[in-house]
């Protein structure tokens, strides 16, 4: 089992961005001196839910600031980017980081951002696929040349090639951010992991990792890989001496954050989007997720890998909102925890 933090920078009420970036990049660094695996990141724009505008620019700053730990993003959003841009850029960081880096993506939302970098709806709604295609070829091989519908241009060569890290991997793996069954066979067929988020519990993920494994069945995936998919799952980790503490930082904190976060958030074509209630939705993070003592928090994690098959785990440990105790939070995730998984 491997176990990481999961780090959107959110700026909570009252905050600035610089403060909440900073929180963002100590956590981080806290992370590798406590022994956690991974730190995933998030990608936001224009909304205080989450003030890391660019997952790939801040893992190369963490990638320089750590020697162990492995950095990915949780997701770099595929829509509004070029995939050509973004394979570069993984492959620099692949190569330089000596493989420390891990690539999640996903199709984001039909938020105004598909406006203001010009990609539009249809890069959102139907481009994904071929956006994805290409990048994981760019990933793969030593030439790309494309002749899509939103993506035509002549052979080039990839430089810098992934391959050329000396690594195991031939380049940086990519995960797949995935919500619905479509996005789940997307990723099957494609042999590619899954991050699904945190919002659904052990039940849910289970049945997608079970969908996955029947549809890369049927596409003919190898066994080897069907069986060694590394599945990552998104929760939410607070850790304190007793549950109704810890609960009690997060149902204090949270809300307020979740509130002025997704409300910010402004659809492309002005459609509907129903926002979860704030307190009922940190409450219920609470009921799936380690959130208690340490003893809880590891009998929670062994529990979902049990039940779902999931390995990895990518988790957010900022929800108090603060500095201090966020830092705290994850040495003790590192200290208390992790030991009684066999770590």
């Amino acid at each position: 089992m491997r176990v990481g933090s999961f780090v959107l920078a959110a700026r909570f009420p009252g905050q600035g961005d610089g403060e909440a970036l900073h929180r963002a990049v100590r956590s981080a660094e806290v992370a590798e001196k406590a022994g956690l695996d991974t730190v995933w990141l998030a990608e936001h724009h224009f909304v205080p839910y989450g003030t890391c505008p660019s997952a790939i620019t801040l893992a190369a700053l963490l990638l320089g600031r750590t020697s162990r730990l492995r950095v990915g993003t949780a997701v770099t959003v595929l829509p509004t980017a070029h995939p050509v841009a973004v394979g570069e850029q993984a492959a620099l960081l692949h190569i330089a980081s000596g493989g420390r880096f891990s690539l999640g993506v996903g199709r984001g939302g039909p938020w105004v951002d598909l406006e203001v970098f010009g990609s539009g709806l249809q890069a959102y709604e139907e481009g994904f696929p071929e956006s994805l295609d290409l990048l994981v070829r760019w990933l793969r091989e030593p030439a790309v040349a494309a002749a899509g519908e939103r993506f035509s241009f002549r052979e080039v060569p990839v430089v810098p090639r992934p391959s050329e890290c000396l690594t195991e991997s031939e380049g940086p793996e990519v995960v797949v951010a995935c919500t619905s069954p479509a996005s789940v066979r997307m990723a099957a067929e494609r042999g590619l992991p899954m991050l699904l988020g945190m919002h659904v519990g052990d039940e849910e993920k289970a049945e997608m990792v079970a969908l996955w494994r029947q549809h890369a069945r049927a596409v003919g995936r190898p066994a080897q890989e069907i069986l060694g998919a590394a599945h990552v799952s998104a929760g939410v980790c607070q850790i304190a001496d007793r549950r109704t503490d810890a609960v009690e930082t997060l149902t204090k904190a949270m809300p307020g954050w979740l509130r002025q976060g997704l409300e910010a958030h402004v659809t492309v074509d002005g459609r509907h989007r129903a926002m979860r209630d704030p307190l009922a939705y940190t409450e219920l993070l609470c009921g799936l997720h380690p959130v208690g003592t340490p003893r809880l928090c590891a009998d929670r994690l062994a529990a979902t890998s049990e039940r779902t098959g999931i390995s990895r785990f990518a988790l957010l440990v900022e929800g108090s909102g603060d500095l201090a105790a966020t830092e705290e939070n994850v040495r003790r995730l590192g200290a208390e925890v992790l030991p009684q998984l066999g770590r």
